[in-house]
Parts: structure tokens; C-alpha cells; sequence
């Protein structure tokens, strides 16, 4: 009798230990369940809204896209430098609805006026629609690489100087790349993280290359391969290299001045030498004409 009792109140104080362990458990899982959704409403309704829904149309944008055309869409993105801002996905996904919004547009156009000329009108708009991400990324890396070739004569003073000195050629490019924020200083910094990461030092400069168009940053990229595979001193090929840049950008300058006359002469004649003929001329003009009636 009491062997059975003992065993029964073992077996109650069991099944209270269970059902605490399950409630404590179905506590901790509703805590976790709370928690998370607290944590999705306390992000923005871009992040819950706005990224999906871009994720969503550029698979949509991919797959229409030829393989080509997206190769060639993120060497444009990679020479703009908007590897962060505008990612492929991104850009895609502006395509598909500038495409969409310019077909509606010009659907509408030609429905209120179903001509030759409104169907012309309306394959343009469809046509800059889609084409509007990529001429804009076109601009801005023919703008980038132009900052970059004005800035590359006054950095290799600097990495020549601080070399010349002392410090090593990773050390210089830092010292460089932390003085400002311009894009040339932005790949170069790019260019020292690869190398940090493990990569070498001449496939960090062969990426630099690829994700610019500027002759001479080749060159000078060329430059300091060769010296290192050859053993010459990094400071003489500096050197040199920034004489070169030098002389360089000052006959690109005086180019430039040359081409001056040509390119005002054609508004000079059209636009500036009629004014001033209407000036000096008009008046004398009007009084021939009045003595001339007048002795009539």
C-alpha cells in the first residue's frame, strides 16, 4: 500500500515537472515568436516592402535580359563606380519599370492620335525609358574616368614624395587614399583591402585596371609590375612616371588651347558678326535710306 502510494505521487510530481518544462517551452517559443515580429515591424517600410519588391522585378528584368547585355550593364556600373549605390539588381529592376512607364506613355499617346508620327513618338519613349539607367551610368563613367586622369599627375607627386622619404609603396598609397575622398583615392583604397585580404599586389593592381578606362593609370600600373618583377626601385619608377604625366597633361592643355579658334570660329560668324553688322551698320543704313528718299 504504501510502495503504491510513493509510486503514484512520484509519477504526479513527474507529470508536474513535464508540464512545467512544456509551458516554459511554449513560453520561450512565443517570447521568440514576439520578439521577431517586433523585430520585422521595427524595420522600415522600405526594408519590408521596397527591397522585396525590387528583388522581385530584377529576376523578372534577368531573365528578359540577354547574357550579354547584363555583362556589359555591370562593366558600366563597375566604371561609374555605383557598385554600392545602383547594384545590378537595382538597375534592372529601373529598366523594367522606365520600360513599362514609357510603353504606357507612349500607348496612350498614339491612342489619342493613332498616326505614323505618334507610333514614332511613342517607340522613343519606350526606347529612352529603358535606355535612360544606361545612358546615365554611360555619363557618369565618362565622368569618373575624366576626374581620375586629372587627379593622377598630383597623386604620383605625392606617392613619390612619401616613398622618396620613407615609407613603402602600400603605406604611400594609404596615407593617399585617407587625405580626401575623390574616385581615384576611393580605388585606391579599394585596391589596399584586396591586398589586406590576401590578394597580391599585382592582382589587386590588374583589378584596378579593370574597373577603369584611364590610359595612363595602365601604364603606370605596367610600370610598377615591371619594377617589381625586375627589382628596380619603386621611387625611380615613380619618378618617372610622374614627369611623364607631367609633360603629358600639359600638352593636352595646350591641344586643347589650339582647338579654341576652330571651335569659336563657326558661332563668331553665325551669331556674333551679324549682331555687330546690325550695330555699326543699322544706323548708317537708316539714314541712307531717308536721304535717299528725302532727295527723291
Amino acid at each position: 500500500m504504501g510502495w503504491t502510494l510513493a509510486t503514484t505521487k512520484t509519477g504526479k510530481s513527474h507529470a508536474r515537472r513535464q508540464r512545467g518544462k512544456s509551458k516554459a517551452l511554449l513560453g520561450s517559443l512565443n517570447l521568440a515568436t514576439t520578439d521577431l515580429r517586433e523585430a520585422m515591424l521595427e524595420r522600415s517600410a522600405g526594408d519590408r516592402l521596397v527591397k522585396p519588391g525590387v528583388a522581385a522585378l530584377a529576376r523578372r528584368a534577368r531573365r528578359l535580359t540577354p547574357g550579354g547585355m547584363v555583362s556589359a550593364l555591370e562593366r558600366r556600373i563597375a566604371l561609374a563606380g555605383a557598385d554600392q549605390e545602383w547594384p545590378i539588381e537595382r538597375v534592372l529592376a529601373a529598366k523594367l519599370v522606365l520600360g513599362a512607364a514609357g510603353t504606357l506613355m507612349g500607348l496612350l499617346l498614339f491612342l489619342e492620335n493613332p498616326t505614323p508620327t505618334m507610333f514614332l513618338v511613342a517607340a522613343f519613349f519606350v526606347g529612352m525609358g529603358y535606355l535612360l539607367p544606361d545612358t546615365l551610368l554611360y555619363n557618369q563613367s565618362i565622368k569618373r574616368q575624366e576626374a581620375i586622369q586629372l587627379e593622377l599627375a598630383d597623386a604620383l607627386d605625392q606617392i613619390t614624395i612619401t616613398v622618396e622619404a620613407g615609407l613603402g609603396f602600400e603605406g604611400a598609397l594609404d596615407r593617399l587614399s585617407r587625405a580626401g575622398d575623390t574616385p581615384l583615392k576611393r580605388e585606391f583604397a579599394r585596391m589596399l583591402r584586396e591586398i589586406r585580404f590576401g590578394v597580391s599586389r599585382k592582382h589587386a593592381l590588374d583589378n584596378l585596371v579593370a574597373r577603369t578606362q584611364v590610359p595612363d593609370l595602365r601604364k603606370f600600373v605596367h610600370a610598377v609590375a615591371q619594377a617589381d618583377t625586375y627589382g628596380i626601385p619603386i621611387a625611380q619608377v615613380l619618378r618617372v612616371q610622374s614627369s611623364e604625366l607631367r609633360a603629358k597633361r600639359r600638352q593636352l592643355a595646350e591641344e586643347r588651347a589650339m582647338k579654341v579658334p576652330v571651335k569659336i570660329l563657326m558661332p563668331l560668324i553665325l551669331c556674333i558678326l551679324p549682331a555687330l553688322f546690325i550695330v555699326i551698320l543699322g544706323p548708317a543704313g537708316i539714314r541712307i535710306a531717308h536721304t535717299l528718299a528725302g532727295a527723291g
